[in-house]
């Protein structure tokens, strides 16, 4: 039996803001806010819009904010790290707004997605997959509002003894004024982006993507950079939204790591974030069952907390579903180097002439 549906209206910034303010409590990341929709479009992504899901008595129960991603074979819409939960998030509230999200996008003539993806606590249908994971399922989270003195004390000793062999080998962190941000990034700490996605195999995006990043959201970020001798050797960009920051992007050189520098570092980003108000930041991703290329990044990052906090799971919501199954079928095989049938490439050939001719009719099982 398919769940009820709920009312969804698109807003503007000060609806998105008015159900902010009403509930102060609920933690809103920042990539489901209207300035990140500015970002996106800066970067010239199609951003489509931010909606509000509304139960039968018109209470509001989750927010989400949808960008549509252009791929070979798999035009998605995208929620980034949400929806954002306003009401209670129970099984049978998931599939109200899964069904409900199902439905809008199969009757909205603009765009004609292959599926819609979102984290799911409660995976049932019509969530199903997903084709490739889109956000890390575990964080650590640093607590800002204890006392600089136990904040220290509740590090591992290993942070505490790096923390000060850092600052005895004389690594100096320094906050960058705003109006240095690009100069400073483009000359400085991009090299050493590039160096570290280098050493740590994954690929990192291009200058001008942190540079719009510093540009558009600049209200909302933080640059600080630690030096020894003159020479950057380690770096980080925090957001913050509602008291709420995050440690976003980092990079650090080989000498950075001999010295300690990353623990000085991140040290002195909480106490200037502790200081602005901020009463939790969360390090991002570390080791899951989906991620476990994270393994690395977790042994340092643990050292600051013991927090773990569970991220709900991104799932697909496929808006046509015997198309949604031969692309995926397509592209497993694809990953695998599985050598495809005769039958089965004919199968592949007729998906990829049906997408090519428009993408069919929406609906579907």
């Amino acid at each position: 039996m398919s769940a009820a549906h709920l009312t969804h209206s698109v807003l503007d910034r000060a609806g998105f803001e008015a159900i902010a303010a009403a509930h102060p409590e609920v933690v809103i990341p920042i990539e489901q806010t209207p300035d990140w929709v500015e970002f996106e479009q800066a970067l010239g992504r199609t951003a489509l819009g931010i909606w509000a899901y509304a139960d039968t008595g018109g209470s509001v129960v989750a927010t989400a904010s949808f960008i549509q991603v252009t791929r070979r074979l798999r035009d998605s819409v995208v929620v980034v790290n949400g929806p954002v939960w306003f009401g209670d998030r129970t099984p049978a509230a998931e599939r109200a707004l899964m069904e409900t999200v199902r439905r809008q996008f199969r009757e909205d003539p603009s765009v004609d997605p292959l599926y819609v993806r979102m984290q799911v606590a409660t995976p049932q249908p019509p969530a199903t997959g997903p084709i490739e994971h889109g956000w890390y399922e575990r964080e650590i989270v640093v607590d800002l509002t204890m006392s600089e003195a136990a904040l220290l004390k509740s590090f591992r000793p290993n942070a505490r003894n790096s923390i000060r062999r850092a600052q005895r080998d004389g690594v100096e962190v320094r906050h960058i004024p705003r109006e240095e941000w690009i100069s400073v990034f483009t000359s400085e700490l991009f090299p050493i982006m590039r160096e570290t996605a280098e050493r740590d195999g994954f690929q990192s995006f291009d200058s001008s993507y942190y540079e719009t990043l510093l540009t558009v959201l600049g209200d909302r970020l933080r640059m600080l950079v630690a030096y020894r001798d003159g020479q950057p050797l380690s770096w980080l960009i925090t957001t913050e939204y509602r008291g709420y920051s995050v440690y976003y992007f980092a990079g650090s050189t080989q000498e950075a790591r001999r010295v300690f520098a990353p623990y000085l570092l991140l040290w002195e980003t909480f106490r200037v974030l502790r200081s602005a108000g901020n009463t939790a930041c969360g390090l991002t991703g570390i080791v899951s069952e989906n991620y476990p290329g994270l393994a690395n990044v977790t042994t340092f990052k643990r050292n600051f907390s013991r927090n773990v906090v569970v991220v709900p799971t991104t799932y697909d919501i496929p808006l046509d579903g015997a198309r949604y199954t031969a692309v995926a079928s397509l592209l497993q095989a694809r990953r695998a180097g599985t050598v495809l049938t005769t039958s089965a490439r004919r199968r592949a050939s007729s998906v990829v002439d049906r997408l090519r001719r428009g993408r069919g009719s929406k609906g579907g099982a």
